[in-house]
């Protein structure tokens, strides 16, 4: 029987190697596209190799969609895109049995897949539907699967839901329930272009020939770096302190900070720490690091917890910004020490 053979040193560095040189390839097939929005890239693509779901917010026309769209070129994925509209029924999302009768007139029911049958789905302007269907991604997006007449169909992997949706105070927009929020492993702020890149992408858009992206590895890449992210350490002082950011967040908690306190009625779930220290260990990947630093929790908190933190009505009512407790967080929770 043959038993599993610890990489060396020289392998572990090859497989990280390559990890940056697919990321890399991913982020400039990307860049051929979009313009601008470098970080918001960064994040989107550390998401689907951690394996988790994106929110992207931001205001109609900053090119939300286009991001989408050019990442399911750049990747060789089966896509659907779904426009959320408030006429939009569960059964659209996931599908439906229908009465199928076949040539000897037997009639029987058949499943009919809906679009979240796929390995990349858009999600686009999410909070336009109803909570009702909103709800219906629930289960798709945290069990890989949807039941329908009791019966549960498996979604085949890879499968990252990229949503797009317009700040709440736009008209017609209904907020998305706390649970599904939860699901998401980063919420993305997608704010307007420079006047550089604003020049940029009318370069782009208004010539003759649009540029495209073209497929540079498909979902079997995607789970294999997930697997090797997984597998870069973090020292046990790094991991107490990615949980002391969490838990910092909860008002009732002795480690929250003042604003905190103020402000929240709910805090992080634990998903937020597992996000946390996912995407950490992603981003010592691309800093040619095999071990999670500081910087790198410090780094993807405010994408990763910004969406967690349910405001009281004193934060809601001063307009607080779930930005600012988690930077007050990050000023206020003791950084573990260095290693000696």
């Amino acid at each position: 029987m043959s038993e599993s053979r610890t990489p060396t040193p020289d392998e572990v560095k090859q497989q990280l190697d390559q990890f940056r040189s697919d990321f890399e390839a991913l982020r400039r097939e990307v860049g051929k596209v979009i313009v601008g929005h470098g970080p918001i890239v960064d994040d989107t693509l550390t998401a689907l190799i951690a394996g988790g779901h994106v929110l992207l917010e931001g205001v109609p026309g900053l090119g939300k969609t286009l991001l989408v769209r050019t990442l399911a070129d750049a990747l060789h994925l089966r896509f659907q895109r779904i426009q959320f509209t408030p006429d939009l029924m569960p059964a659209d999302l996931i599908g439906t049995n229908v009465i199928h009768e076949s040539p000897e007139g037997i009639r029987r029911f058949e499943f009919q897949r809906g679009p979240v049958f796929a390995n990349l789905l858009l999600a686009d302007e999410i909070n336009r539907a109803t909570p009702k269907t909103q709800s219906a991604l629930l289960e798709a997006m945290q069990e890989r699967s949807v039941t329908v007449a009791g019966t549960t169909h498996t979604l085949a992997p890879p499968f990252f839901v990229l949503a797009t949706q317009n700040p709440l105070e736009m008209e017609g927009t209904y907020p998305l329930p706390e649970a599904q929020l939860d699901r998401f492993f980063f919420k993305l702020l997608v704010k307007f272009p420079t006047a550089d890149e604003l020049e940029s992408i009318l370069d782009r858009t208004t010539e003759a020939v649009e540029p495209r992206a073209q497929p540079v590895f498909d979902g079997r890449r995607v789970v294999e770096l997930s697997h090797l992210a997984r597998q870069i350490p973090i020292a046990a002082d790094l991991r107490r302190y990615g949980i002391a950011l969490v838990l910092a967040t909860h008002p009732e908690s002795t480690a929250a900070t003042d604003m905190a306190r103020r402000y929240v009625r709910y805090g992080s779930s634990p998903r937020g720490a597992q996000a946390l220290i996912l995407a950490a260990k992603i981003r010592a990947i691309l800093d040619h690091r095999y071990h999670v630093a500081r910087e790198d929790l410090r780094a993807c908190a405010p994408p990763a917890l910004r969406h967690r933190l349910i405001l009281n009505f004193e934060g809601q009512a001063e307009n607080i910004q779930p930005d600012e407790i988690i930077e007050d967080i990050l000023r206020s929770v003791d950084a573990p020490a260095a290693a000696a």
